[in-house]
């Protein structure tokens, strides 16, 4: 999950535009009641961020990430893969390579639930691919065990439909899981 917080301190604090800074004040409110486990309530928060609008994008893909992961957790994964994309166009539009792994693998992690196995595979490949250029151990280690979890799950998916003996493609989709949790 992206931090707000961790936004907020980037900013300097000669800031004038009352907008930007409602709309940081609204969002800071969001993650607080998200963290809380009210993520309804935090959703409105964040809605109401956009709404007071912002010049300063890493505030925006903030406040997406965190809309992306607010509507996951409530089961709406539609609108949770929504914002992860919009996190990700304006992660690519900044050249926010870290920006673009974690929404990257937010969007693989929302599609993996969603059942589209083979795309949630391709994001988090890309997760994997930009932590490595990064050099960013921990993200890479998500993004490893996050291919786990997608191969893991699409062969848990494929063995249901067949159960008993598993076919090649369930062999295949748990031993790539097994690879990636290694």
């Amino acid at each position: 999950m992206s931090s707000l917080s961790a936004s907020a301190e980037n900013l300097t604090d000669t800031q004038t535009n009352d907008g930007s800074s409602m709309c940081l004040e609204l969002a800071l409110e969001g993650e607080r009641l998200c963290k809380s486990g009210d993520c309804r309530a935090g959703v409105a928060f964040f809605q109401a961020a956009i709404q007071a609008g912002t010049d300063d994008l890493r505030i925006l893909s903030a406040i997406y990430s965190q809309l992306g992961n607010a509507y996951f957790y409530l089961g709406d994964y539609s609108k949770a893969m929504d914002f992860h994309k919009l996190d990700l166009t304006l992660a690519r539009s900044m050249n926010d390579k870290l920006g673009e792994a974690k929404s990257s693998g937010n969007l693989g992690n929302t599609l993996k639930v969603m059942g589209r196995f083979d795309e949630a595979a391709i994001c988090c490949e890309r997760h994997l691919t930009l932590a490595r250029q990064l050099g960013d151990r921990l993200s890479e280690s998500r993004a490893l065990y996050n291919l786990g979890n997608v191969y893991h799950s699409k062969g848990k998916h494929m063995g249901q439909r067949d159960p008993g003996d598993f076919s090649d493609d369930v062999k295949e989709a748990l031993m790539k899981a097994v690879g990636y949790y290694q």
